[in-house]
């Protein structure tokens, strides 16, 4: 089998998210720099069996696009050319970080720890991935 990989993109940073090799298990595996992210991709896909990579889609609330999405556009084209053999998907990431900070309220993390944005991009790109596998069946 093979690891699907989800990336919450932004402008400063993105989170990356992992399943396991079965496929059943989406975990957070790191944040990293919107400028490093494509070297970060080539050395993690290089060692590890990725075919699929799921970047979020981010809508309003009356389903337009967000301003950020012509980045995202641009980054897939990277992406695609770098990597031609991987399938790339989008999935709605609407309320992510919200559902991400929850979490972190709920696992009962500490108000200074619920500050830290990379642990809320890493959740919401977990969040991402787990609603993939979930859509997916």
């Amino acid at each position: 089998m093979y690891r699907i990989l989800a990336i919450d993109y932004g402008v400063k940073r993105c989170g990356i998210a992992v399943t396991d090799p079965m496929q059943i298990i989406a975990s957070g595996l790191t944040t990293v720099a919107t400028n490093e992210l494509l070297q970060f991709l080539k050395k993690y896909i290089n060692e590890e069996n990725v075919r699929e990579i799921i970047v979020g889609k981010p809508k309003r609330m009356n389903n337009e696009d967000s301003d950020i999405e012509a980045l995202i556009l641009n980054f897939i084209k990277k992406l695609t050319t770098e990597f031609p053999e991987l399938t790339i998907l989008r999935e709605d990431e609407r309320f992510t970080s919200k559902m991400a900070f929850q979490t972190m309220i709920d696992s009962g993390m500490k108000k200074k720890q619920r500050q830290n944005k990379e642990l809320i991009d890493e959740i919401s790109a977990t969040i991402i991935l787990q609603s993939y596998l979930n859509r997916r069946g």
